[in-house]
């Protein structure tokens, strides 16, 4: 099974939280706000490009603005593939954490 990078996951989960409003701009802003983490946008869009080839995510284009110099915003939108991809990278870390005793954690934190 070939599993989704971190950055696809985070990218994925991003889009799946902004619904109708997951365009490259506001994608940034909120794994910044989720993470702590400022996201370069070639570290957006490279994923993003990654992820429609593979057919997880659709790209739409979006009305043009006048605040925008008549530019239009491109939004994403998670497929059904997607989707599956997503639930397959969380199955697959719930394996991984199984087992793992919480007081693995408590030893290093009182070191």
């Amino acid at each position: 099974m070939k599993l989704l990078s971190r950055a696809e996951e985070v990218i994925l989960l991003t889009i799946l939280k902004l619904d109708d409003e997951a365009y490259g701009v506001n994608i940034r802003e909120q794994i910044l706000k989720d993470s702590g983490d400022l996201w370069s946008f070639a570290s957006i869009y490279s994923p993003l490009d990654k992820l429609r080839r593979k057919g997880f995510v659709g790209k739409e284009k979006g009305t043009p603005l006048p605040e925008r110099g008549g530019k239009s915003k491109y939004y994403y939108r998670l497929t059904k593939e997607g989707k599956q991809a997503l639930l397959k990278i969380r199955e697959a870390q719930e394996r991984f954490w199984s087992g793992i005793p919480e007081v693995a954690f408590e030893k290093e934190s009182k070191s």
